[in-house]
């Protein structure tokens, strides 16, 4: 009998270098937020126009993750992080060259496809390798986005220093090509399909005790996770330009988004620790309640210090909430089509941080303050809760435990 290919040494390695793409190739998502204030000056729109090439990222990130999840499921996932990695260098290439808000915009949606490759679908391909350590395998993989989000905005400003927002573009396309890429080739090992085959067995009686249909629960975990994530963008997404509105400047802002990123790391490894001991569905649970608490603590704070604390309050509470989807996904649905299922729900989450982004930007237009986006915010946490609250007693109902076997 060979030696199991699950949580192996082999395994571990794949998963340190699936940090490292992600935490390069997620970069693409989060720019376009850094340099929003710049690009609502340059460009002479209102915040929620500034605010459309990031939805339009999201759209081209949400439809990623779905698109070349199926293409990793297919193809494997060396095939298709390459042809991501090339996209993406071009993006780059052309955005920087934008002459206005709606070309900047046509390109985001090709940047945020690209980028999708180091989200779900890698996501999906090292939960693969996981069984009794997948929780916190794939919040080790998903934490390459957020660590993204905290260190190469901060390093590229740094180092671009007056060149523009245009001069870090063409910086992410060099790099791109010159890391990403490489990293890529080697991820061309796949799981043996005998050991796939007794995982699906496992994954297929845990599904039979939720007393959903496989297609009924990737659609609530779809639409809980349109509600949380619409929540979820409005700090990640305007917290710059709240910083720009109470007169900190975008440094602060940048600083508070790198912080609440890096809270969030920290969170999903904790997040990643319960799921392997709650179950995916508690632990997303969880994850929401705090979200919203912390989403509360927005509303009365207005000071530097209160914001700083605030978010890194926020990044700590809503960190481990989106890999909790695909700890789900790979408890209860066939390993074979793992790319594709946890590519749908993660679309939908983007989704929801789409139009989150967009009707914050909207709110702050018709009120002149984001006080009413918060609440907005809250009110759709509340769905969330509300659906991971129904599948968690309708287990209950059924006389069975969804924890982890």
């Amino acid at each position: 009998m060979t030696d199991s290919p699950f949580d192996s040494r082999y395994a571990w390695a794949r998963l340190a270098l699936t940090l490292l793409i992600a935490v390069m190739g997620n970069v693409g998502m989060w720019s376009i937020i850094v340099i929003l204030p710049e690009v609502a000056e340059e460009f002479n729109v209102g915040r929620a126009d500034a605010s459309l090439p990031y939805t339009v990222t999201m759209v081209g990130f949400a439809l990623g993750n779905l698109l070349i999840g199926r293409a990793v499921d297919r193809f494997g996932v060396r095939l298709a992080m390459t042809g991501a990695g090339l996209l993406i260098a071009a993006g780059y290439a052309l955005a920087a060259f934008a002459p206005s808000i709606a070309t900047l915009s046509a390109v985001q949606l090709v940047i945020g496809f690209g980028t999708a490759a180091c989200f779900g679908p890698l996501i999906a391909d090292v939960s693969l390798w996981f069984q009794r350590f997948r929780g916190i395998a794939v919040a080790v993989a998903a934490s390459g986005n957020y660590l993204s989000g905290a260190l190469w905005p901060l390093v590229l400003g740094a180092v671009a220093g007056d060149a523009g927002w245009r001069w870090i573009y063409m910086a992410l396309a060099v790099l791109t090509l010159v890391i990403l890429l490489p990293l890529a080739q080697l991820l061309g090992r796949r799981v043996p399909m005998d050991a796939l085959a007794r995982a699906e067995a496992t994954a297929s009686a845990r599904a039979r005790a939720t007393g959903f249909s496989s297609r009924q629960l990737v659609w609530l975990l779809g639409l809980a996770g349109i509600g949380c994530c619409v929540a979820m963008s409005m700090p990640q997404v305007h917290i710059v330009a709240l910083c720009v509105d109470y007169g900190f400047g975008p440094v602060a802002g940048a600083q508070m988004l790198s912080l609440m990123l890096m809270g969030g790391v920290v969170s999903r490894l904790v997040f990643g620790l319960l799921s392997d001991r709650l179950g995916g569905v508690r632990t997303l649970l969880i994850g929401s309640v705090l979200q919203a608490l912390a989403l509360f603590l927005y509303l009365p704070a207005g000071g530097l210090v209160s914001l700083y604390l605030v978010s890194l309050i926020f990044g700590l509470s809503q960190g481990g909430i989106v890999p909790a989807y695909a700890v789900i996904v790979r408890e209860y649905l066939p390993a074979r089509e793992a790319g594709g299922q946890v590519g749908f729900v993660m679309m939908l989450t983007i989704v929801g941080m789409a139009l989150g982004g967009w009707l914050s930007g909207v709110i702050y237009d018709l009120t002149g303050s984001y006080e009413w986006a918060f609440v907005n915010g809250i009110g759709w946490n509340a769905l969330n809760i509300a659906i991971m609250a129904l599948i968690l007693l309708r287990g209950r109902r059924a006389g069975r435990d969804m924890v982890p076997a």
